[in-house]
């Protein structure tokens, strides 16, 4: 049986709150200010993150960003084996996109393929003039060529840990942990899973 044990603290409330608050600075100085810019979290933990950095970004600038909510499950390469019937929530943008400059925000930056998926829902909705991606994590290991403009944090990771973040708004605490899969044998002990 496969369990997951964790394995060390990454970031606690005060380390994801600092680097929330330097992204924020980040995204207001490459972008010469906000104007035009649309945060647009990626369901689940992406959606608290953009909204936490538009409240940051507000407290700079003095300017209440529009904050998205975009659902990409309809657009991932791997729905046929995420569930016969996978649930699909709504796509909420309260702006028109075209000609704005997109800030897509997800929790963990991994393989590329969740990043993928949003370029493509995004652009089902129309033509932005730029998109940029701001992730609280890169943990590396990309599988497409996709980078993040702005990053919290970069955790080298190996295939067989994890990346757990938690948040407040979803989880009732603010953590992020590397957990490492391990493997129960036969008489109850715990070994690491060889990948």
């Amino acid at each position: 049986m496969v369990q997951l044990a964790e394995k060390a603290l990454i970031m606690d409330e005060q380390g994801i709150r600092r680097a929330l608050i330097r992204v924020a600075h980040e995204i207001i100085e490459k972008n010469k200010g906000v104007s035009k810019v649309v945060l647009v979290g990626i369901r689940t933990r992406g959606v608290p993150l953009a909204e936490r950095l538009a409240r940051e970004i507000e407290k700079i600038e003095g300017i209440a960003l529009p904050v998205g909510i975009l659902d990409i499950t309809l657009y991932r390469d791997d729905l046929s084996t995420l569930s016969y019937q996978p649930i699909v929530h709504e796509t909420q943008i309260p702006v028109d996109i075209n000609g704005k400059k997109i800030i897509l925000v997800d929790d963990v930056l991994y393989t590329g393929r969740t990043v993928r998926a949003a370029l493509d829902a995004l652009i089902d909705l129309g033509r932005p003039k730029t998109i940029q991606l701001a992730v609280l994590i890169d943990r590396g290991h990309r599988e497409l060529p996709i980078r993040a403009d702005y990053v919290g944090k970069n955790v080298p990771t190996s295939h067989k840990e994890i990346v757990s973040v938690q948040l407040a708004g979803i989880d009732r605490v603010d953590l992020v942990f590397i957990k490492e899969i391990v493997e129960e044998n036969g008489n109850g002990s715990i070994q690491e899973e060889l990948c």
